[in-house]
């Protein structure tokens, strides 16, 4: 009685999936009868002008550098300041492949301790969230 009882509703569980009539069966609008497409129109006129002489071609312009320069405005001039810094730190004696030893497994690497890599790895914050303890802790003896 059991196994009657599961397989009819499997039956009708079924019949719902079908695609004639059934209980899922209504009738839906089509969505691409709703309206008609308007026709492509060109423009009779462009009013396109010829590039004026010794501007350069629309070919040798780098859109990406030029996409660059609008959203950023371009190399801006260090101040006086930092080109101090900068002189100061030795720009002018930097290796020119410096960037690509940083990550090398053979640069030589000084362990500053556990409290600057937890400054380091401090989470990024307005500092809500800190909390500092005065208390020191003190060695558990071990058993």
């Amino acid at each position: 009685m059991r196994k009657l009882i599961l397989a009819a509703g499997l039956v009708g569980t079924l019949s719902a999936c079908g695609s004639s009539g059934g209980l899922m069966g209504r009738a839906r609008p089509d969505e691409f009868a709703v309206s008609r497409q308007a026709p492509l129109v060109i423009p009779p006129d462009f009013a396109l002008v010829p590039p004026a002489p010794g501007t350069p071609s629309a070919a040798a312009v780098d859109s990406s550098r030029a996409a660059q320069d609008v959203l950023f405005g371009g190399p801006a001039p260090r101040s006086a300041s930092e080109t101090s810094a900068l002189n100061a730190a030795g720009r002018a004696n930097a290796a020119a492949g410096i960037r690509s030893q940083a990550g090398d497994p053979g640069t030589e690497v000084v362990d500053k301790g556990a409290t600057t890599r937890d400054i380091i790895a401090a989470p990024e914050g307005d500092g809500q969230d800190a909390r500092a303890s005065t208390q020191t802790a003190t060695p558990q003896p071990q058993q």
